[in-house]
C-alpha cells in the first residue's frame, strides 16, 4: 500500500464537526475534496491528518484551533457607524458582507450586531477560536 505524502494530490471525503457534534461541512453529498499535500490548500491540521494515510483508510481527528483557523482575534472586530452603509441596505446579524479596504483588498465580514447607530462587523473566519473534529476517508492518491 502506498501512503499519502507531501507532493501527492489526494481526494478525500470528510465531515467536519464542532465540539458539540454540530456538522459544519461535509463532502458526502458531493465530489470528494481534492488538494495537493504540502501546498497549504487546506488548514494545516487537516493536511497533517491525511499524510501517512492509505487509500480507503478512514480516521477521526480533532484539530485544535491553532492548526485550524486560529484564535478569535478581537482586533478583527470593528464597530462602524450605521451611516457608513447605504440607507436601503437591510443589515441582519449573521449576514456576510464584502468590504473593500483602503488598499483595495476585498475581505469578507460577518454582521454580529446591528443598532440604530452602529454595525458590528467580525472579519475573523466563522470557525476561528474553535477546535474542529473531522471524519476523513482517503478516496484516492493521484
Amino acid at each position: 500500500m502506498r501512503l499519502a505524502r507531501h507532493g501527492d494530490t489526494v481526494k478525500v471525503h470528510y465531515t467536519g464537526k464542532l465540539e458539540d457534534g454540530t456538522v459544519f461541512d461535509s463532502s458526502r453529498d458531493r465530489d470528494p475534496l481534492q488538494f495537493t499535500l504540502g501546498e497549504g490548500q487546506v488548514i494545516p491540521g487537516f493536511e497533517q491528518a491525511v499524510v501517512g494515510m492509505n487509500v480507503d483508510e478512514s480516521k477521526t481527528v480533532t484539530i485544535p484551533m491553532e492548526k485550524a483557523y486560529g484564535a478569535h482575534r478581537e482586533e478583527m472586530v470593528l464597530v462602524v457607524g450605521r451611516n457608513k452603509f447605504p440607507e436601503h441596505l437591510l443589515l441582519e446579524v449573521g449576514q456576510q458582507l464584502q468590504i473593500r479596504l483602503e488598499d483595495g483588498q476585498l475581505i469578507f465580514v460577518t454582521v454580529t450586531e446591528v443598532t440604530e447607530s452602529s454595525v458590528t462587523l467580525d472579519a475573523n473566519h466563522p470557525l476561528a477560536g474553535k477546535d474542529l473534529t473531522f471524519d476523513i476517508h482517503l478516496v484516492a492518491i493521484g
